[in-house]
């Protein structure tokens, strides 16, 4: 048999072996988790597909076909619309509080921790097309990706089914963060708790904070603190140490969602 004769069974050798069918996921299964049944299924089928997966199935360099089959864009409307739940939860659920105590609590509830446990909670991650390099390395158990991914199925079933179904999807996979949420437990875990939460969940060294120096006389101190991470660095102030390490926290989260919002 001439190498020419060959070629073709070469070629159809190689295709199989470059790109393996993987197992799909069960969503009828997801779906019963979930408490949501979708008309339009492939909303479901992009929240769970992360971007490794999508980029091995396409050919090199075909970014935009690789964007139509992933989950980022999803996580972006899913960012917004738990936002707005949560925002609009507290509010009716605490109308004599502070604008800050209403922060503080939200921050809380929609941080990357928090809908991570939610996540691994409905076991989102065994439900996720994930590439074969972050398979190995245990993408599916990763806390930042399992917050996207929970973003992300928030948004397909708004998407799917509007406001009203997102949120009874929130008070179904947050409601005993929703019941326990309050002003003084907010309070007690402050902006310096949520930044070390989030740059844990994003694998990154913990804060340190160091005062830069004390002005004024001593009944009227103002203290200026320079907080750093291997992300970036923020200054801030304050009458005492304490608040300006909280004011430094809450600008540096700031500053991570707009380095995070300009990468993606």
């Amino acid at each position: 048999m001439s190498i020419s004769t060959l070629r073709p069974v070469f070629a159809r050798i190689a295709f199989t072996v470059k790109k393996p069918k993987a197992k799909a996921p069960d969503l009828d299964e997801l779906e019963k988790i979930l408490a949501y049944k979708f008309t339009e299924r492939d909303f479901l089928k992009r929240a769970v597909t992360h971007r490794s997966w999508a980029h091995e199935q396409v050919a090199p360099g075909k970014e935009e076909e690789a964007r139509r089959l992933h989950n980022e864009a999803f996580e972006f409307v899913g960012d917004s619309v738990l936002g707005l739940i949560v925002a609009d939860y507290l509010f009716q659920s605490y109308p004599d509080v502070t604008e800050g105590e209403l922060s503080q609590m939200k921050h809380r509830l929609v941080s990357a921790p928090t809908l991570a446990k939610a996540s691994e909670r409905l076991g989102i991650g065994q439900f996720m097309r994930v590439g074969v390099g972050e398979e190995k390395s245990g993408g599916r158990r990763k806390r930042a990706l399992l917050a996207d991914a929970f973003e992300a199925v928030l948004a397909a079933i708004f998407l799917d089914g509007g406001l009203t179904a997102a949120t009874d999807f929130i008070h179904h996979a947050l409601g005993d963060e929703l019941e326990r949420v309050d002003p003084e437990a907010a309070a007690a875990a402050d902006f310096k708790t949520l930044l070390q939460e989030r740059l844990q969940a994003e694998q990154h060294t913990a804060p340190h904070y160091n005062v830069i120096e004390a002005m004024g006389p001593p009944h009227r101190r103002t203290f200026h603190v320079e907080l750093s991470w291997d992300g970036g660095s923020v200054r801030a102030e304050g009458r005492t140490i304490k608040a300006a390490e909280t004011v430094a926290a809450r600008l540096a989260l700031e500053e991570i969602g707009v380095q995070q919002a300009a990468d993606s």
